[in-house]
């Protein structure tokens, strides 16, 4: 029986959310479809925690006695329910921590606002720091690294012959950070060091794409088209940048390989 729930919109299950996380029993999860550190059903995998899923369309226009009326109906034995400050529900955001308070006949917990160095811990922020390729800081308020899923899609068929060789990756809904980055790929539940490139091929086709390449000298898989992978963001390399060669381009591609393996 869930007794405690943490009520959130939890995209990325950071570090402030798994203070909110640990007090409860259960995770309620209001599913807006804007995540995309751990979009939909992702969350669930950085907590052991019963996760439950309120689709925000089919609650936005419920009142806040409304909201808690629902929640009591579909958690009869809720004793507690566990938020952050900054939490308010219900038609027009109308509800607030005070309301909550007043309508639900348990005990309400409000987590207090949790900063990293100075700078307050949210997902928006998160986001921005993946997008500015600060992937190092993003992994500090994440208190993981940072972690995309994709599948392999066909590429130039360019890397193997002239570069390294690269699995291509079709990514759908993450935030994604633009350069070159030490990573970990996770292939048929086998983990590898890898470099990730991230960006348009300046200096080829001008695309964009997302690359990662194996650093094990001894993976030989053909990994198959739409075969599904992980990727973890560890550090940021470099930027991308455009080459006057494939040759200058290798050259480069040299160096980052040997800086990811000190990394890793």
């Amino acid at each position: 029986m869930i007794h405690s729930i943490a009520i959130g919109s939890f995209d990325g299950l950071h570090i402030a959310h798994q203070e909110l996380v640990k007090k409860a029993d259960g995770v309620v999860v209001i599913e807006r479809g804007f995540g995309t550190i751990s979009p939909g059903w992702r969350r669930t995998l950085y907590t052991d925690k019963a996760t439950f899923f309120y689709m925000f369309d089919k609650v936005k226009s419920l009142t806040p006695k409304e909201f808690v009326a629902k929640l009591k109906r579909d958690f009869p034995a809720l004793k507690r329910i566990v938020v952050g400050y900054d939490f308010v529900y219900g038609k027009d955001r109308s509800g607030t921590i005070a309301t909550l308070k007043a309508d639900f006949d348990g005990e309400v917990e409000v987590v207090e606002e949790v900063k990293l160095n100075g700078v307050s811990v949210h997902s928006r922020v998160i986001r921005e720091l993946i997008k500015s390729s600060q992937i190092e800081q993003a992994n500090s308020m994440l208190g993981r690294e940072y972690s995309i899923y994709a599948k392999s899609i066909k590429g130039q068929g360019l890397g193997a012959k002239n570069l390294v060789a690269t699995i291509n990756l079709d990514i759908k809904q993450y935030s994604l950070p633009v350069g070159v980055f030490a990573t970990r790929t996770t292939l048929n539940a086998n983990r590898y060091n890898s470099i990730t490139f991230i960006g348009h091929r300046e200096s080829t086709d001008g695309n964009f794409a997302v690359e990662t390449h194996i650093l094990d000298s001894s993976f030989n898989i053909e990994v198959k088209e739409g075969s599904e992978l992980s990727v973890e963001f560890v550090s940021f390399i470099r930027a991308n940048r455009k080459f006057d060669s494939l040759d200058s381009l290798k050259e480069q591609i040299s160096k980052d390989i040997k800086i990811a393996k000190g990394v890793l």
